[in-house]
């Protein structure tokens, strides 16, 4: 089977996020499928960007023919990640016959995060005959409209509905990352019997092959923990989002236990100046490191904290990578988020708590702080399996193939 999958964001790990269609296109190949991965030239979220003079360029990385669209640099989610969105879409849709006769696909995916990729996927699918599947990332429009303060009336927003909608009814199945989004899909027109629900995963081999983490941040923690009678840790965006803040004034009730945030974004300047304000002595801000370290980084903590402020967004479902790497740790998680599931209390692998406040977390940390070691290992136990059983790369992998051959 040739899969066309539509990607702006798509990266790898040597470039950095997004991870899903590559490890998704990796499965797909060892299962004997042909990957294309149509994508932009240019990200925000992406570490390395490939510079091109060419309008497209083809590369193939591990395997996937990852096809190249230049697009203009910018940065952040301001005007500038509008132009580039759309100049992606104008160009993608221009040589939708192109791509049709060059790569003859049998099924095309958009994936894009925003859903007006899903022009240029019904394009080419309609074009190929081929079928056309929508995966849905976060709800679009609603997302700006409820994190980022949008009017619906905004032009760009009615733009996205629009898109959103269109996906909804041309679509031959939808994929849900979220897991309670039904009813909003059915709202804006999707038959019930397309909508499908896969999850964000994890590549065990990466698991069972640890790379070893750099020695400037073992040694950093390494002489943390000599401090402190146990430590928890937090890794990845230093965001607003990620309510930190909450985190750092839990530190204020327990200086026996060290706090370990690892990551880079823009609160980590504001984070500092909190912990220089309450004079905090067991709150530690390190340096991001590179994915393939995560295994031996989360390792070394007790406890692993995963926050986000209250957003009436979650209400459809979170499927964070973070959360699930926590979990294939086998340690103890504090989950401080209130959304429409909740792994962790469900699977029993750690302690759950209404976000943005730090008596929760103090309280949270001394529970886990009186149970037996043999307690915590069996939360953590409970974690791991989860995942192995649910969140396999290779299994997801196959659901979606198994998807597009009921369709």
């Amino acid at each position: 089977m040739n899969i066309f999958l539509i990607n702006h964001y798509a990266g790898s790990p040597s470039m950095g996020m997004e991870y899903r269609p590559y490890y998704l296109a990796k499965e797909w190949i060892r299962l004997g499928h042909e990957v294309t991965i149509l994508v932009a030239n240019q990200s925000h979220i992406r570490q390395v960007n490939p510079e091109q003079d060419e309008d497209i360029r083809v590369e193939l990385i591990d395997g996937i023919r990852y096809i190249w669209v230049k697009t203009p640099a910018y940065k952040g989610n301001g005007l500038g990640r509008i132009k580039n969105m759309f100049a992606f879409i104008q160009k993608t849709l221009y040589k939708a016959s192109y791509f049709t006769k060059e790569y003859q696909p049998d099924v095309v995916i958009a994936s894009s995060t925003y859903p007006s990729d899903n022009y240029v996927a019904r394009k080419i699918a309609k074009l190929a005959k081929a079928k056309y599947l929508y995966e849905v990332h976060d709800l679009w429009p609603l997302s700006p409209i409820e994190l980022g303060g949008m009017s619906k009336y905004h032009p760009f927003i009615s733009t996205m509905q629009h898109g959103e909608n269109f996906a909804y009814r041309k679509a031959d199945a939808v994929i849900s990352m979220l897991p309670k989004t039904q009813e909003h899909m059915q709202e804006h027109g999707l038959e019930l019997n397309k909508w499908h629900y896969i999850p964000n995963g994890v590549i065990l081999d990466e698991w069972k092959n640890k790379k070893t983490l750099n020695p400037k941040t073992h040694t950093k923690i390494n002489n943390i923990q000599q401090k402190f009678d146990k430590t928890i840790a937090y890794t990845g965006t230093l965001g607003l989002a990620n309510a930190l803040d909450t985190l750092i004034l839990s530190a204020k009730s327990l200086p026996q236990i060290g706090f370990v945030i690892i990551g880079k974004g823009p609160e980590k300047e504001t984070l500092n100046k909190l912990i220089q304000k309450e004079n905090l002595n067991n709150v530690y801000i390190l340096e991001a490191i590179n994915k393939e370290e995560i295994p031996s980084l989360l390792e070394l903590f007790d406890f692993l904290y995963i926050g986000l402020q209250y957003q009436p967004l979650f209400r459809f479902g979170i499927s964070p990578n973070k959360l699930i790497d926590y979990m294939m740790a086998g340690k103890p998680i504090i989950q401080a988020i209130k959304a429409g599931n909740n792994v962790v209390k469900e699977v029993g692998c750690g302690i759950d708590i209404e976000p943005e406040n730090p008596k929760a977390i103090t309280k949270a940390i001394n529970i886990l702080l009186n149970k037996s070691s043999e307690e915590l290992k069996l939360m953590g136990k409970k974690g791991q399996e989860f995942v192995l059983q649910n969140h396999d790369y290779k299994i997801l992998a196959k659901q979606f193939i198994e998807i597009i051959e009921q369709i």
